[in-house]
């Protein structure tokens, strides 16, 4: 484990899984939930960079520019692939000093016909980061891309979500979207809705104004806020657990599907970046 620190702030990173997050604390305070000892898998880390999609690409079928892709399932009994290639491989940790580290990942062109190189560039205050997530195409054809990220939080006693939103994607029984509803749906997170006493959640919330607040009775907000381009924010709530998920998202699940996905194309060269910044009181 690699650390970075600022005052009463630290960042622990866990580079080989995933290119994780594996903690961080405020004042020895877990405003993520802390990756579990011994982890190998990105799913249970503090937070992990999806690059270069987001969420689920039904059978991982798509045609792109004429080409028709195939990509193989990434996660044990789950037939459609999620969030890239990037949480499924190990990172190099470029550079960690003076609250500040680099992790970068370089994909070269397999069963996702792409080359590009993943960058992670954090920076570390008092209270919170930044973290700023590039994508390169380095191959010699245009390329689609997609970022966004997944930070995992402790779900406190009494903790309620506020994010705008002007509505939401709803699923199926294979957690891919399928219509989407305007307005208010379950929980009213544009008013501050608990995050407890609910079935899964496992949505996408559109008319996102990056910007969410998590709260809990005694206890210091955490503010989450993403770059412009991250539209869509990913809510994820499984019962019983003991932490949740809101995840910045540059593009919606099934980022080939229909309508607009904010899914982008670059070309050879050419890069996009998004970042999200994490703070507590």
């Amino acid at each position: 484990m690699i650390a970075i620190e600022k005052g009463g702030a630290r960042l622990v990173f866990a580079p080989e899984v995933g290119g994780a997050v594996a903690a961080f604390t405020v004042d020895g305070r877990d405003v993520l939930r802390p990756m579990a000892a011994g982890a190998e898998d990105a799913l249970l880390t503090a937070s992990f960079p999806l690059v270069p999609f987001c969420n689920r690409i039904p059978n991982g079928q798509f045609v792109f520019e004429g080409r028709t892709v195939t990509l193989p399932p990434n996660l044990q009994g789950h037939p459609h692939p999620l969030h890239g290639q990037g949480w499924r491989a190990p990172w190099a940790l470029e550079s960690a000093e003076a609250g500040q580290a680099v992790l970068a990942f370089a994909h070269s062109a397999g069963d996702w016909p792409w080359s590009y190189r993943a960058e992670q560039a954090f920076v570390l205050d008092e209270t919170g980061f930044r973290v700023t997530l590039t994508i390169t195409n380095t191959g010699e054809d245009v390329m689609p891309a997609g970022l966004g990220f997944h930070p995992y939080f402790p779900a406190r006693a009494g903790e309620r979500l506020a994010a705008l939103n002007d509505g939401v994607w709803l699923i199926d029984a294979d957690v891919l979207p399928t219509v989407h509803q305007a307005g208010r749906w379950g929980p009213d997170w544009a008013a501050g809705a608990p995050v407890a006493g609910h079935a899964l959640i496992d949505h996408c919330y559109t008319g996102w104004n990056q910007r969410a607040v998590l709260s809990a009775p005694g206890q210091p907000d955490t503010v989450l806020t993403a770059s412009p381009d991250c539209a869509w924010l990913h809510v994820y709530v499984p019962p019983g657990e003991d932490y949740y998920c809101v995840e910045p998202c540059a593009s919606r699940p099934n980022p080939f599907g229909e309508g607009e996905t904010g899914m982008t194309v670059l070309r050879p060269g050419e890069h996009r970046s998004i970042w999200m910044e994490i703070a507590t009181g």
